[in-house]
């Protein structure tokens, strides 16, 4: 746990900060009211959604689009009605809404063209001024051995009718409470055949400039097992991007790599954040943070936003079993291969919905993360100067300047700055030796996500 200093009352543009290693200080109180969601995510009913969505023949893109019929369209129509009645059961909070789009033949994987739907399910949020916006997502198509094969078995329990079946549970419960920011219910579908479903509707977010402040993919989260029979019920893989894997580079992310940055890239900050809000209301269970988009030769429904410019991080259970994944049904020698909903395990799903409800709940109600975060290097020193842009929130409490060794994953240390204060110098702890961020912070102490600060060359 960080050190953390008490909130400071300062003059507006200046302030001394305590010594280089703050005493440590209580933690702030876990907020009850979402200690209360966390608690009313259901194994039970996250099981009866895995069970039901198995029980199509196939959720394959391709098959069968009728919603009466016992394909992928039979599938989507469940689904939304799954939504709908979250909504009833909620005063009708949730606008559900059908993303359908024709998707051109894309070979090896859609040879012909097909109709795609996404099910969105919104919970608008109670800042008028705040077009703030949290995604949440699983995708419900499912696929046999043969990625053109629509016709055969492809139950898809673990992949991903888990992971649809926890932002189904999220909604359920999540719409009953009230978020400053919005919160976006998504299942996709077109995964198997390239991230069509998720690569449209962030297209589609990042045309009309929605402010998406972060985006957590659910896929695969249905295991406890690996292959060998280890059984870990207490820990969920996070994939978090560094530099991002394109050929130009803007000119800030140039500047952050060189100045140390690059695990300090907004995915990597909220994955931070999603580990650190775990630990204090899902302790059961640990989120790993690994260092990179996704796994190699797989990728998810994070990559297109991440792609766009938008922090995306992945969950995935702690060691897959691949028999059970893009497999025909079937018994070979003794052993069984298929996706089928007997290898999940439904409480160690609801732990990982948990943890995305827990993450959502909290950064729904924090303020947005600061702006224009700079650190003063325009002249040599070995104290650290950091200064940002006011906040605009009427809820803000204050800002939180939070450093760590360059060699540490995650912060170490961390001062509170009141409301209002918006430079703050810390003696004896030089830039040159550790990494800083800035987060904003909620009376109730509902944090955002750090910021990585610019070198700011003049005074």
């Amino acid at each position: 746990m960080r050190a953390r200093a008490p909130i400071l009352i300062a003059a507006a543009l200046a302030s001394t900060a305590a010594a280089a290693d703050p005493p440590p200080a209580q933690p702030r109180p876990p907020d009850t009211e979402i200690q209360e969601l966390v608690g009313a995510i259901s194994a039970d009913r996250i099981q009866r959604s895995v069970y039901v969505l198995a029980s199509f023949k196939t959720r394959h893109t391709l098959s069968d689009p009728l919603p009466s019929g016992d394909g992928i369209g039979g599938a989507a129509s469940w689904i939304r009605a799954e939504f709908e009645r979250a909504s009833k059961e909620a005063g009708g909070r949730l606008k559900v809404e059908l993303d359908s789009f024709d998707q051109p033949p894309a070979p090896p994987r859609i040879m012909q063209q097909v109709a795609i739907t996404n099910i969105v399910a919104t919970l608008p949020g109670t800042d008028p001024d705040s077009g703030r916006t949290l995604v949440v997502s699983g995708h419900y198509d499912s696929m046999p051995t043969s990625v053109l094969d629509a016709a055969s078995a492809a139950p898809g329990a673990d992949d991903d009718a888990s992971g649809t079946a926890a932002v189904l549970e999220l909604a359920r419960v999540m719409a009953h409470y009230r978020f400053p920011a919005t919160i976006v219910f998504l299942a996709v579908a077109g995964e198997e055949q390239g991230l069509h479903g998720s690569t449209h509707w962030a297209q589609a977010a990042r045309e009309r400039e929605a402010e998406i402040e972060a985006m957590l993919d659910n896929d695969i989260i249905g295991s406890s097992r690996s292959a060998g029979g280890v059984i870990d019920r207490g820990t969920v893989r996070l994939f978090a991007q560094g530099v991002p894997p394109s050929a130009t580079l803007d000119d800030g992310l140039v500047a952050q790599i060189r100045a140390g940055g690059e695990n300090d890239t907004p995915p990597r900050e909220l994955a931070r954040a999603i580990r650190d809000i775990a630990g204090l209301y899902v302790p059961s269970i640990k989120v790993r943070v690994i260092y990179r988009s996704d796994r190699y030769l797989r990728g998810g429904d994070h990559l297109p936003f991440l792609e766009r410019g938008y922090p995306a991080v992945r969950f995935t259970e702690p060691a897959e079993d691949f028999r059970r994944q893009h497999q025909d049904v079937r018994e070979e020698k003794g052993v069984q291969y298929g996706d089928t909903p007997d290898h999940v395990d439904f409480a160690y799903t609801a732990d990982v919905a948990r943890v995305n409800a827990a993450a959502l709940a909290v950064l729904a109600r924090a303020p947005a993360p600061p702006s224009e975060v700079q650190i003063e290097a325009a002249r040599l020193e070995n104290d650290t100067t950091l200064r940002w842009a006011p906040g605009a929130e009427a809820y803000l409490a204050g800002h939180r300047v939070v450093w760590r060794e360059t060699t540490a994953p995650f912060w170490e240390h961390s001062l509170d700055v009141a409301k209002g204060v918006n430079r703050v110098t810390i003696p004896g702890v030089s830039k040159d030796n550790v990494v800083f961020g800035v987060e904003s912070f909620d009376a109730a102490g509902h944090a955002s996500p750090a910021v990585f600060p610019a070198a700011r060359r003049t005074l």
